[in-house]
């Protein structure tokens, strides 16, 4: 099952059709600025019944360099069966676009970049015939962006600096970076960049922690995590709200059934029950009241 981590490593780049032209520069082989950018199906399926479907494909047309396709992999772990897929999707968009063709892999953790940047050839060792070498991107080389200004200037390369580094220690220094660059940004911009940061980060503490920069930072946008986000704080509120109106009911009731018995209950041991919210605790000290001789046996009576 794809995961939405998986989704968010690939899918930016059909978000922000231009993303990668500005990562090659930073990757070392600067491509000119694409004129177009398509994105293309990803369906590679041929007649047999084999199904092959790489992340994202995108086509960049150049006014200098021509056209070339890049396939895009989100990869979270070693799979030793990779490579050959790989080959297999490049091979077959060369064929059927007669373009050429580049692999781009997003990853996560630096173990699994090594492993996936690492040459690997169909053929003996005397006779490689077909090599398979992604670009690969992760947190090795991908840049950690602590500067909001840094961030605003490119929202979709900070995000995916957030999505690569989801597991690092630096993450949440990069999250609140990316929330300070998104305050004031319009929501139709800012939606999309929160969604791809929530999905990115997968089931790590990080996400937690963007869900409360969206909440406290983001608090006016109305995006699916922020609205679930307040959904739950509003959850949560009505509970402790009815837990804490149980409470003074039981707290009342303790006093009420003291006074009945003339028992004298002192400042200090009225402040006690009237601010104690533990609904069990206060359950035993309700069924204490009608049997103990002084308040103080409330507190000290072993339990029922």
């Amino acid at each position: 099952m794809v995961s939405s981590t998986h989704e968010a490593m690939h899918r930016i780049f059909q978000h922000d059709l231009r993303l990668f032209s500005r990562l090659s520069r930073m990757l070392g082989f600067p491509l000119p600025p694409p004129v177009e950018v398509t994105v293309l199906p990803t369906d590679l399926t041929e007649s047999a019944p084999v199904e092959r479907r790489v992340d994202t494909l995108l086509r960049l047309d150049s006014a200098d360099d021509g056209s070339l396709l890049l396939a895009i992999e989100a990869q979270g772990k070693k799979d030793t069966a990779k490579p050959a897929s790989w080959a297999y999707y490049t091979a077959y968009l060369w064929t059927k676009y007669r373009l050429p063709t580049a692999l781009l892999v997003v990853c996560q953790d630096r173990t699994t970049a090594e492993w996936a940047g690492r040459a690997v050839h169909s053929g003996p060792p005397h006779m490689p015939t077909l090599t398979i070498r992604p670009v690969v991107v992760g947190p090795h080389n991908m840049p950690v962006i602590t500067d909001p200004a840094e961030a605003r200037a490119d929202l979709a390369l900070a995000t995916l600096s957030a999505i690569t580094h989801a597991g690092d220690p630096d993450i949440d220094a990069i999250l609140k970076t990316l929330s300070t660059a998104l305050q004031g940004v319009p929501e139709e911009v800012a939606d999309p960049i929160i969604e791809f940061t929530a999905q990115g980060l997968g089931n790590r503490p990080a996400r937690e922690f963007w869900r409360k920069l969206v909440a406290v930072d983001l608090s006016f946008y109305k995006s699916f995590i922020s609205e679930e986000i307040r959904d739950e704080g509003r959850a949560q509120g009505r509970a402790e709200g009815r837990a804490q109106g149980r409470a003074q009911q039981g707290a009342k009731f303790i006093l009420a059934v003291l006074d009945a018995r003339g028992i004298a209950v002192p400042t200090d041991a009225r402040e006690r029950i009237t601010t104690c919210d533990d609904l069990g605790l206060l359950d035993q000290w309700v069924r204490r009241a009608a049997t103990v001789t002084s308040v103080e046996g409330i507190f000290t009576l072993e339990d029922d």
